[in-house]
């Protein structure tokens, strides 16, 4: 197995600097949340009813653990959309935020280039590219992510923007002193996840060294169904490793009977149930009932419990920790955690095939 002590090992499959990504994501909620307290969103911006969020893959992730975050809170309902065409239900009262890191997401750009015929109120987070053209074009408000990296990479960055909008909008109570305090613990967790921490006192690549050679399935609830799905997706896109999620109290009328086979499938299998203090009472039966089930099967399992002061702290903890783990997971596959080939393949054949 690849010594995932050895700094010559991450020099060799992270030629591209992804540990610098995660090592930033602190840094990345604090510039982000500074730049949205200046914010001066238009007055009308507060008439809503509801909220779309349009995005895809990284762009789209920060967005969902936000709008787990808000349906605990918040009377306004918001869903993220992942589609070409615009929701028919967005009217005048619906605020749609087309998120983007490019500018270039052809889904995104297609329900943007909807969403101009239509009175909803619009706002645009993005690097550039034909989105932040657009917006500039249109008069449409929008905010420059200015942190370079892949898109799923930046996920602190759009993460901290759409609360610090939020709160603006009186969507969520003020949450400065939790962002901060989040911020001042995330900083903590990287020095704890960092490469020169040993693997005997590196809870990620401990992790990781279990999950190597196996197919993931991470299991989420509530505020962190949105993390399940971060996890599966920096599994697939970091580590180049296949990964799926499911999300409580569903998978308890469905997945759990199918643990049973194939029988060869359990050698290769590996469950993460990420868990915390703020799940609802009952999933938190149904988190005990499924690991003896897993356990009387045979799969093997890992819980890991979201820790700290706050909910912020909490869901931002697992995501760091998904992150790194991922990251490891990635050296051990001898993969580079950077380019994602599959899906710059079908982006260029996408773009051959507009209008047929």
């Amino acid at each position: 197995m690849v010594n995932l002590d050895s700094l010559s090992v991450h020099r060799k499959y992270d030629p591209s600097g992804m540990l610098s990504h995660l090592k930033h994501f602190p840094e990345q909620c604090h510039s982000a949340w500074n730049k949205v307290v200046n914010y001066g969103l238009p007055s009308e911006y507060e008439q809503i009813n509801k909220v779309v969020i349009l995005g895809m893959g990284g762009s789209a992730i920060g967005g969902e653990v936000v709008s787990n975050l808000l349906a605990t809170e918040s009377s306004v309902p918001v869903w993220v959309h992942r589609d070409f065409d615009l929701p028919r239900f967005v009217d005048d009262k619906t605020l749609v935020i087309a998120v983007s890191y490019s500018g270039n997401t052809e889904e995104t750009l297609s329900a943007v280039n909807q969403l101009l015929q239509s009175p909803a109120k619009k706002l645009i987070l993005t690097s550039g590219g034909k989105l932040g053209e657009l917006a500039e074009k249109e008069n449409i408000f929008f905010s420059i992510i200015d942190y370079p990296a892949p898109p799923r990479a930046t996920f602190p960055y759009t993460f901290a923007s759409l609360v610090g909008i939020f709160n603006k909008l009186g969507l969520l109570s003020d949450t400065t002193a939790d962002m901060q305090q989040a911020i001042t613990t995330l900083t903590s967790m990287v020095d704890q996840l960092d490469i020169t921490v040993p693997t005997e006192s590196n809870r990620a690549k401990q992790l990781a060294q279990k999950l190597h050679g196996n197919i993931i399935v991470t299991y989420g609830a509530g505020v962190l169904a949105g993390v399940a799905r971060r996890w599966k997706t920096q599994f697939n896109e970091n580590s180049k490793n296949w990964a799926f999620f499911e999300i409580f109290p569903e998978l308890i009328h469905n997945a759990i009977v199918g643990y049973t086979h194939p029988l060869q499938a359990k050698k290769h299998l590996f469950t993460v149930l990420l868990r915390g203090p703020s799940l609802h009472p009952r999933v938190k039966v149904q988190y005990e009932m499924v690991t003896k089930i897993l356990e009387e099967n045979q799969i093997p399992f890992e819980v890991v419990d979201g820790v700290g002061d706050n909910l912020f702290i909490r869901v931002l903890g697992l995501i760091l920790l998904g992150d790194f783990t991922s990251y490891y997971l990635a050296i051990l596959n001898r993969a580079d955690p950077t380019p994602v080939p599959q899906i710059d393949l079908i982006k260029q054949y996408m773009s051959t095939t507009i209008g047929e």
